[in-house]
């Protein structure tokens, strides 16, 4: 992870000074560079509505509004946020709309042990600004990223697309016919705000309309090492590796589009989360030395929302028996927007080595003389993935603390 830029005038040490508005005030406060927004409100400020539960911005009830937009405050760096409009949960006593969603939620029974509830209700409050019509299907898209572990959902929607109706009987409409994508940080640098129209959710899975360009140098901002072995050859196993579509077909979601030359590979990824559908279309370049039986990917992607970039080293080396190869991996990878919110590297760490089980699985299963794997399944589905790795680890802990037979 980079190192946050140390504020003019910050001796070496110390921490640096926040200065921020927070529900319509100027507030300042000193934080360490690791300190995240939802620590920052919660335990300098003392502004406890805004929850925090599975701190990787996965669940949602640390969301909050950073200049004007929703976002996950247990992994926004505080010293990120100088000098940006922050409203919390308890800002929101007097907005209007807020007020109609609570009414709502007590009505509909939306609401149980409360946990995720307010940060449900700023989700919420972004769609009834945003959505035109009271369309379910939009709302539990719009409503993905927030877990409630209490209700089953159906109430909250219920409530939700209550309000939207109301206000558009009322002659209320929508603050912009767009869907704007990406929060805070997904346009930072001055980017132009990326809008897709609503009437037609599908075009959220849409493709780039460009491979995304590689650059000569690349610095990743996280990285990791794993590998996995093969009770195949060296010679062969690094022989596959110059067969593009063969690894391809062996990588869960992964698609060709097209080879401009032979180091030169343009497709994506197809990614399934729940009942968003997307594909990641980029560039990779591939260079293979075969003196030393290694290589390296080189490649850069994007969705139109999220761009990644990354960096595979890969050498083959004789195996733990006779025969076997053993197959070393360095892995560089950086993300950018909305993708980076789910980019701890130790989450990324462990997904990654469930996914690179799996193409060793289907590699092994291609050198035994196996079809290559079906070409037109969902695609890469991270949630699965981590479901499993969760199970798992679960597994591994209560046979731990099990008491002995």
């Amino acid at each position: 992870m980079n190192a946050l830029p140390r504020p003019e005038g910050t001796a070496l040490g110390a921490s640096p000074m926040i200065t921020l508005t927070l529900n319509g005030r100027s507030v300042a406060a000193t934080a360490e560079a690791r300190t995240n927004l939802a620590d920052l409100v919660r335990d300098t400020l003392n502004l406890t509505g805004t929850h925090i539960g599975c701190e990787h911005g996965v669940c949602g009830a640390c969301t909050i509004l950073v200049d004007g937009e929703p976002a996950r405050a247990c992994i926004s760096f505080a010293a990120a946020c100088q000098g940006a409009d922050v409203v919390t949960i308890e800002g929101l006593d007097d907005d209007a709309v807020t007020a109609e969603l609570r009414a709502a939620f007590n009505r509909e029974h939306a609401l149980q042990c409360g946990f995720c509830t307010p940060g449900m209700l700023v989700s919420a409050r972004d769609l009834v600004l945003r959505l035109p019509e009271a369309d379910e299907a939009r709302i539990r898209l719009g409503l993905a990223g927030n877990l409630c572990r209490c209700t089953g959902y159906a109430g909250i929607v219920k409530a939700v697309a209550s309000v939207i109706a109301a206000r558009r009987a009322q002659g209320i409409g929508p603050l912009t016919a767009e869907r704007r994508l990406g929060p805070v940080g997904a346009r930072a640098g001055g980017a132009t705000a990326i809008a897709v129209p609503l009437a037609n959710v599908a075009a959220l899975a849409a493709p780039a309309a460009e491979p995304l360009a590689l650059g000569e140098t690349f610095i990743p901002a996280n990285s990791f090492d794993q590998g996995f072995e093969v009770p195949f050859p060296p010679a062969d196993v690094f022989a596959f590796f110059g067969r593009i579509e063969d690894v391809a077909a062996c990588l869960p979601g992964a698609v060709i589009d097209a080879m401009p030359s032979a180091d030169l590979v343009e497709g994506g990824m197809r990614v399934k989360l729940g009942p968003i559908g997307t594909t990641f279309r980029g560039t990779a370049r591939i260079r293979r030395d075969e003196a030393t039986s290694s290589g390296t990917i080189h490649g850069a992607g994007g969705d139109g929302r999220s761009r990644t970039e990354g960096e595979i080293r890969y050498r083959v080396l004789p195996g733990t028996t006779p025969g076997s190869a053993c197959v070393a991996l360095s892995v560089g990878y950086t993300l950018k927007g909305p993708l980076a919110q789910f980019g701890r590297p130790g989450l990324v760490r462990e997904v990654a080595g469930r996914l690179i089980a799996d193409f060793a699985a289907n590699l092994e299963a291609r050198l035994s003389g196996a079809p290559a794997p079906a070409a037109t399944g969902p695609g890469l589905n991270p949630l699965k993935l981590l479901t499993a790795l969760i199970s798992q680890k679960l597994g591994a802990l209560w046979h731990r603390i099990r008491p002995a037979s």
